[in-house]
């Protein structure tokens, strides 16, 4: 791969080449896919999404817009700093195209923004009732109608395919829906492959999946116009990671490892004396001892701790990517940057500790049960509802049903996969409080 093809401007629908020599430096494409993202309705909703802590009352516990927002800050500062030796390394990116370093920082923010846009409400718990509902639940009786990698699609509902499906598909009027460049396409898609065959190798890239197979077409038009290696054979698809994917996910990792555990801090579930022990292992080489022991409440000392335990952990980002950079460009490095990182040690420390207090925490699994069973029968009313409709048997109620469904979802789809898929879509993008309310409708 070569840096000044992954670096690619092109939008879907364009005719003409996008060259960066030839774009506005004060509305740069790559910081135009950030505004087109943050003025969508499908980041808003991320303002009632859960993080941590499903619908928490309490107003510093991190919601998924609030995360996606720090992961877009923390990208930037690694997608610069790489940047800045990138450009170094390779001046012609600059002299003979125009590249600056703020260009990696913006296409990482842009694609690090975007990086939870497509999780269905309460959390993770959210993804796997969608691909349960299929293989264990009422769903089941769809699989015979399906094609293998069609039915893997439900069965194991992605987030990150949902996303790249969000920020991608058409609809009547609107062309490539958000249209953003492929280079913050490719940045945002941390699993470029199909859903089979699942986890074929030990890369990676394999470890889940990034595009349904209704956008597998124009996946694959964004990965060779950014020239990404292919890695499959025969019929299934798949390539080696863009680059700055490694940078997203780091940003991503970083932020959840640290910002997670600063939330079970601050609401009790894990004690400042445990969390003074597992941050100051990450910062006691640029810790400020004296300033340290002027802070006087539990909250300042542990944002202070915070906040230096994600410098370091972004320059050690930095570091190992800039090692490994030209492995990465030939597609022979097949490691998260933080499963490199220096500290991985102390990363794993805090997760496990993390897992054991706040992601098994009480609230947390009594909110994931309920939103286990609110999917399920969301799923359920509105399959049979649309379904119905599309074979001529739709009953009062299901109509009404479907007068709930927004404007946008009103298609015809020929294809039962796709009517599958639009529902599951629907719900997906549905905030907790939403998914609630609705579940009150149709169980009223």
């Amino acid at each position: 791969m070569i840096w000044e093809q992954l670096l690619s401007l092109k939008r879907q629908g364009d005719t003409s080449k996008r060259l960066r020599i030839e774009e506005a430096d004060t509305r740069l494409g790559f910081e135009v896919d950030y505004d087109r993202i943050i003025f969508s309705s499908a980041f808003r909703s991320l303002q009632d999404k859960t993080q941590v802590i499903p619908m928490s009352k309490t107003d510093f516990v991190h919601t998924r817009l609030t995360h996606s927002l720090e992961v877009s800050v923390v990208g930037r500062s690694i997608g610069r700093l790489v940047g800045k030796k990138i450009i170094e390394k390779y001046p012609h990116l600059k002299e003979i195209h125009g590249f600056h370093m703020n260009d990696f920082g913006a296409i990482v923010a842009a694609a690090a923004l975007a990086h939870d846009i497509g999780n269905p409400p309460f959390g993770h718990s959210g993804e796997k009732a969608i691909g349960e509902y299929f293989s264990i639940g009422k769903g089941q009786q769809y699989k015979e109608h399906l094609t293998a990698k069609q039915w893997q699609d439900l069965i194991e509902f992605e987030g990150n395919a949902n996303g790249f499906s969000v920020l991608t598909s058409s609809r009547p009027g609107i062309k490539g829906g958000l249209r953003l460049s492929y280079a913050t396409l490719g940045a945002f898609t941390k699993y470029p492959k199909e859903s089979l065959p699942k986890k074929p190798t030990k890369n990676i890239a394999d470890k889940k999946y990034g595009f349904f197979q209704s956008d597998k077409e124009f996946f694959k038009e964004v990965a060779d116009e950014l020239g990404m290696i292919s890695n499959k054979t025969g019929n299934d698809i798949g390539y080696e990671r863009h680059p700055l994917a490694f940078l997203v996910e780091a940003a991503d990792d970083i932020c959840y490892t640290i910002i997670d555990f600063e939330d079970g801090i601050n609401l009790g579930l894990v004690s400042e004396d445990f969390a003074l022990e597992y941050l100051i292992k990450l910062v006691k080489d640029t810790i400020d001892t004296a300033k340290y022991q002027t802070l006087t409440t539990k909250e300042d000392r542990i944002s202070y701790l915070r906040a230096l335990a994600i410098g370091n952990l972004i320059n050690d980002a930095v570091k190992v990517f800039i090692e490994n950079e030209e492995a990465i460009l030939k597609g022979e490095f097949h490691h998260s940057l933080t499963d490199k990182s220096k500290y991985k040690a102390q990363m794993d420390d805090i997760i496990k500790l993390s897992v054991k207090n706040i992601y098994q925490s009480r609230e947390v699994i009594e909110k994931e049960l309920s939103g286990y069973q609110i999917i399920n029968n969301l799923l359920d009313k509105f399959i049979t509802a649309y379904n119905n409709n599309y074979e001529g048997k739709a009953t009062n109620y299901d109509m009404l049903l479907l007068k709930i469904l927004p404007e946008k979802h009103h298609l015809e789809k020929e294809n039962l996969y796709d009517r599958l898929l639009l529902i599951c879509h629907f719900i997906s993008m549905l905030t907790d409080g939403k998914a609630v309310l609705y579940n009150k409708i149709v169980t009223a």
